[in-house]
């Protein structure tokens, strides 16, 4: 339908999962985006079927923890599609052993780095030139986990979902007058590669009815295509057996 017509969308772990579903989802809708994530071979991945659905993509390898290497490649970016007008801060981690009691003080520093400092240095690299033109959209991909608490979740994972929320409302806070705005998308449980990570297996009953990272784009879409004058700070998007009163799966 190309509602997002010459804008530019960039977004962090694109190469898979739910990024990989954003950045397709938004390319249909008319956008070109930058893909960046650790490794280049799943962003070439990603950029054939944005090519493939009409649209221009450019491949920013970064580790989202390191300033520099984000000023680099989104400056290349920049330079072949033009400013960012939406980012999209999809990176995330969690590690095997998630209790606070428990887990490797390294994996805690690891897991917050990635999904909250990371958010911030993006937004950070795009705030500047967005404020200068009066616009910019940014959606930070939270969890279930930015405002419930879990032994699943663990507390590293839920702590940095939690500042991701917080992140969110204070860029519409600071932000808002000059024409960004900023929504946190909290998904339930959806079908993606980091389910490999938990302490225990996931039913195949289960998987069959979580979320998938299609639902998750379809969701940013529609932020995105709200009127300027309309901000939706939080979004949860739950598969139906969570919102239950019926055991899980």
């Amino acid at each position: 339908m190309n509602r997002l017509e010459g804008q530019v969308a960039w977004i962090t772990g694109a190469g898979s999962g739910i990024g990989r579903g954003i950045a397709l989802a938004l390319a249909r809708e008319g956008a070109d985006v930058i893909l960046s994530s650790r490794r280049s071979e799943p962003l070439e991945e990603a950029a054939g079927e944005v090519a493939a659905a009409g649209r221009r993509a450019v491949i920013a390898p970064m580790d989202v923890t390191d300033r520099a290497q984000i000023e680099t490649a989104v400056a290349r970016a920049v330079d072949q599609l033009g400013p960012v007008s939406i980012l999209v801060n999809n990176a995330g981690v969690n590690t095997p052993l998630r209790t606070a009691t428990e887990m490797a003080v390294e994996d805690w520093d690891r897991v917050v780095d990635i999904n909250l400092t990371g958010a911030f240095n993006c937004f950070r690299a795009v705030y500047e030139p967005m404020k200068a033109r009066g616009e910019g959209n940014i959606i930070n991909i939270a969890s279930m986990a930015g405002r419930q608490v879990s032994l699943l979740g663990g507390a590293a994972y839920c702590a940095s979902k939690h500042g991701m929320v917080s992140l969110t409302h204070s860029i519409n806070l600071e932000a808002a007058e000059f024409g960004l705005r900023a929504c946190a998308i909290l998904p339930g449980e959806v079908k993606t590669p980091i389910l490999k990570n938990r302490p225990q297996p996931v039913s195949e009953k289960r998987l069959s009815l979580m979320l998938t990272p299609e639902d998750i784009a379809d969701t940013v879409v529609f932020v995105l295509c709200q009127p300027t004058r309309v901000v939706i700070p939080e979004m949860w998007v739950m598969p139906a057996y969570q919102v239950s009163a019926q055991p899980l799966p």
